[in-house]
């Protein structure tokens, strides 16, 4: 799974805010603002990533256990499923 085309992240004002581009501007009316861990998965999801190769990049990169980490990403990947974000 990947972050769709016409989906950045950009930093405003210090916060991690997802935007539309081009057509998806039109039909994407809701503000997504993420936390640094959010941040962190959407950055993995700019390239082609499993939940296993989520759940190893974020367990690598922060200390945080299996059980919790594995519940983050899929609260995360709900919001993005959501909102078609992911493909």
């Amino acid at each position: 799974m990947k972050i769709r085309d016409g989906f950045i992240l950009r930093n405003v004002a210090g916060q991690n805010v997802v935007v539309p581009v081009g057509s998806n501007t039109l039909n994407f009316n809701a503000a997504i603002t993420l936390n640094e861990t959010a941040a962190f998965l959407w950055k993995q999801l700019e390239n082609e990533k499993t939940e296993q190769e989520l759940l190893k990049a974020l367990t690598d990169e922060y200390e945080i256990d299996n059980a919790s980490a594995k519940s983050d990403i899929a609260v995360f990947l709900n919001v993005l499923r959501e909102h078609e974000i992911i493909e």
